[in-house]
């Protein structure tokens, strides 16, 4: 009897030793595909599963809602419109009963035949409950690219050449080199320019912002305008 209890407890201990760990990015990560898969299906019973009852998520243009809230905006695509989002780049970082998680949501949409394509750096709070692994936070970025290029005529770039002024220490030079633009502001690097449309120069890699370049009633160059979004910078033009 001593040595079958033995062989009872040896078998129980070793089983116990053998089941496998929770995978928690794993889990994170393909309830955060159910989640989108939800956006573009309309099932809102996804989110009331998986969000918890105090959650709150911060939408890519900055608006806040609740869980109730959320589950009123998750309804079918209007008709003419489809999609599909798929979850990329997903890092997982576990606390104790709490995650955190980021990632890109690859979205590839189609708007009445017009295809479209769109990534969003999604970062969540995962806390974990008696009924597994609940969001209760979440914050979207929409990621931004590059406008489209156009060429310019020579004489277009020839016009915005010259030395523009913020302040009476900070410049920005633009010059054309090898039939190319490039700007140059005081104490840093150069970097290439280019056209968005007549007048609309940007950096690449750098999208968030414009340079517009300003003309007179004679259709002159006499300044710059660095559009930071919203916000605009005044740069003169000076000799």
């Amino acid at each position: 009897m001593r040595i079958a209890s033995c062989a009872i407890a040896f078998l129980f201990v070793t089983g116990m030793a053998r089941t496998p760990a929770e995978d928690v990015p794993a889990i994170l990560q393909r309830q955060a595909q159910e989640l989108v898969d939800a956006i573009t299906s309309g099932s809102a019973e996804v989110w009331d599963r998986l969000l918890d009852d105090g959650a709150v998520i911060t939408a890519e243009d900055g608006s806040v809602s609740t869980k109730a809230a959320m589950l009123k905006d998750i309804r079918p695509l209007p008709e003419g419109v489809s999609g599909r989002i798929r979850v990329t780049d997903f890092h997982a970082y576990v606390h104790g009963q709490t995650a955190i998680a980021t990632y890109v949501d690859d979205e590839d949409e189609t708007y009445h035949g017009h295809v479209l394509h769109c990534q969003y750096r999604v970062t969540d709070t995962w806390q974990k409950t008696g009924a597994g692994w609940r969001l209760i936070g979440s914050q979207v970025l929409a990621l931004r690219t590059d406008p489209p290029a156009i060429q310019l005529p020579a004489a277009d770039l020839a016009a915005y050449a010259g030395r523009y002024a913020l302040a009476p220490d900070i410049a920005y030079e633009i010059r054309v080199k090898d039939g190319k633009l490039e700007g140059q502001r005081t104490g840093r690097a150069a970097e290439p320019l280019l056209a968005e449309a007549p007048d609309v120069l940007f950096v690449p890699g750098s999208p968030r912002y414009r340079k517009l370049m300003v003309r007179d009633a004679e259709g002159r160059v006499t300044a710059m305008v660095e559009r930071r979004e919203a916000w605009d910078l005044p740069w003169t033009r000076v000799p």
